[in-house]
Parts: structure tokens; C-alpha cells; sequence
């Protein structure tokens, strides 16, 4: 597996990493054994980078991680996240971002993780009510304690990584970014990331599998599955959409390879310091999205695939209203 550096960092990883979200929540998840098994066999592949938090579960996918990397530790970056509520292992409505809660956070993720210091702690979301400069102040504390590595943010605006980066350096921006899902191109955040020598982590950089071509219109997803309330997996959004996963379908035929290595390898082309984190519960899928690392685009490639994005709008909102309200702050 090859390896990235996020941003000015330093902080070394493979060049695509495994999001542990799915194989304990929004999903629908799988069995215990079977998430532990799956994380195994992707640091046996060569993945180093590993991304999970406590609202995944709640709590449950940090155990999941922690139990699964504990013999090869000190060989991964384990990243998790602060920043909702959560009651009684319950998440609740709203954020939660003070210091104090930052801190008992940490705490309770390393323990759950079952190591001595978090490799990068991301805010999940920013929170309004908290200013972001306490945020990074509280972070860069847990760095002096030797709790936390690096500090991360998921979702932000570009205005607020500045904020932040000007009290502690941020090592890595988590966003959605695919090709349905360019919002970084548009919003500064990819141009910030540049200027400021920070990674970037683009999350569901298969579209939530759509890219893949393994689902469509007729797709019926189980009550434990978040996509059944997104407004782009509506069926009416997804025939919509389809010309797009036609395209790509259409660009792997031509290169040799599967729409969802075309999807990894367009997200990798677009920076060096980028590194997608896919997640699956299949092993199948888990080899053929680390296969996408010795996908090559070449200009043609890229300028053909852009010419195609270029021509199709994509329908649907890619989370609820309320999901929408708390990114881009």
C-alpha cells in the first residue's frame, strides 16, 4: 500500500484509509467478530489509517476499533471525534462542544480505544454555541498532556479552519467529498487545506455505495440503514442520478477496472495530501477499494471524467435539513 502525508502534518498513512463507521452503525452494522475480522484483514492489506468515533454506536465501533488494532497499535493512526451529545448512550439532539466535555470525551474514547493517545481527534461538527478558538485551545491542552496527537475538524467552513488553525495547527479537514459531492471544491475548503498545509479526508467518497453501481432506484434499505431518509437516495434522485454512475460505469469499462476504484482513484487524483476513507463490511469490497491506490488517471482520464460532471446536475440534498443545518459552519 502506498503511503500519504496529511498536509504539513507529518502525520503518515496509507493512501486510503478504512471508515469504521458501517460496521456497527448507520448501516445496519455487523456482527462483532465480523467487524474485528474485517479491520484485521485491511492492516493486513497494508492500511494504516483507521477513522471511528463515539457517536458511532454510540461507543460501540470505538471498542470494535480498539479490540481489532490492539496487536499492531504502535503500525496505525486511529482517529476518532468529539462533539455531539450523547445521553445515557443515547445521541441526543444538538452539539456539545465545551472544553469540559472535550476533555471527558477524550477520556472516555481512550479508554474505550484501549490506548494511551488519540492520533487525531477531529470536532465532529462545529458547534455554534462554543467558540472555536476554545476548541483548538482545549485540543492543543490534550496535546500538551500527550493525550491527543493531532487535531482535526469534520465538516467545518473555511473561515472557522483558519480560526482554529491560528491556535492549533490543524492536521487534517474530514468532509464528504466525491464525485456527486464536491461541495470542497466550491466552499474554499480544498484552496484552505492548500494554503494552510492541511490533509484532507474526504469521507463517503463512493456516494454511500452509489457510485458503485450496486444500488439504484428499486433499492430498498432496511429501517437501521440512514440512507432510507437522505433526500438523494429517494428513488426519483437516484433515477436522476444514474447518468452519472453510467458515466463512471462507462470510464472503468474503458480503463479496466470497477466503478468504484474510478470513483477512489478521480478523489485521490485531485490532491497528494488527500486520503479517502471507504468503508464496507465486505471483504470483497475491502480489497477491491484498496485496489483503487494502483488506479493511474492521466489527463485524459480526468479532463474526460470532468467534462462529464460538467453536463449532469445531481438531484437531492445529500443530508436532511437538520443534517445540512450543522456543516459548512
Amino acid at each position: 500500500m502506498q503511503k500519504r502525508i496529511l498536509g504539513r502534518s507529518n502525520l503518515e498513512v496509507s493512501a486510503i484509509g478504512l471508515g469504521c463507521m458501517g460496521l456497527s452503525h448507520g448501516y445496519g452494522g455487523v456482527a462483532k467478530a465480523d467487524a474485528v475480522a474485517l479491520i484485521r484483514d485491511a492492516v493486513d492489506r497494508g492500511v494504516t489509517f483507521f477513522d471511528t468515533a463515539e457517536v458511532y454506536g454510540p461507543f460501540v465501533n470505538e471498542e470494535v476499533v480498539g479490540e481489532a488494532l490492539a496487536p499492531v497499535r504502535d503500525n496505525v493512526v486511529i482517529a476518532t471525534k468529539f462533539g455531539f451529545r450523547i445521553v445515557d448512550g443515547q445521541q441526543q439532539p444538538g452539539l456539545d462542544s465545551r472544553p469540559a466535555h472535550i476533555r471527558a470525551v477524550c477520556d472516555a474514547s481512550l479508554r474505550r480505544l484501549g490506548i494511551d493517545t488519540i492520533d487525531l481527534f477531529y470536532q465532529h461538527r462545529v458547534d455554534p454555541d462554543v467558540p472555536i478558538e476554545d476548541v483548538a485551545g482545549t485540543v492543543a491542552d490534550l496535546i500538551a498532556q500527550g493525550k491527543v496527537r493531532h487535531f482535526g475538524l469534520s465538516e467545518p467552513g473555511a473561515a472557522t479552519v483558519r480560526r482554529a488553525h491560528a491556535v492549533q495547527p490543524v492536521a487534517a479537514i474530514q468532509s464528504e467529498y466525491s464525485l456527486w459531492t464536491r461541495d470542497p471544491e466550491t466552499n474554499g475548503i480544498l484552496d484552505t487545506c492548500e494554503e494552510l498545509g492541511i490533509g484532507f479526508v474526504p469521507f463517503s467518497p463512493l456516494g454511500r455505495g452509489y457510485l458503485t453501481g450496486a444500488i439504484g432506484k428499486d433499492t430498498v434499505f432496511g429501517d437501521q440503514d440512514m440512507r432510507r431518509n437522505l433526500p438523494r437516495f429517494a428513488p426519483d434522485a437516484m433515477e436522476r442520478n444514474q447518468p452519472l454512475v453510467d458515466a463512471v460505469r462507462d470510464v472503468a469499462a474503458a480503463k479496466g477496472v470497477t466503478p468504484a476504484q474510478i470513483a477512489l482513484a478521480w478523489v485521490m487524483a485531485q490532491r497528494p495530501w488527500i486520503v479517502p476513507i471507504p468503508g464496507t463490511t465486505k471483504r470483497t469490497r475491502l480489497e477491491e477499494n484498496l485496489a483503487a491506490a494502483d488506479v493511474t488517471l492521466n489527463d485524459r482520464d480526468l479532463n474526460a471524467i470532468a467534462q462529464v460532471l460538467d453536463t449532469i446536475p445531481i438531484e437531492g440534498d445529500r443530508y436532511t435539513p437538520a443534517g445540512m443545518s450543522v456543516v459548512g459552519r
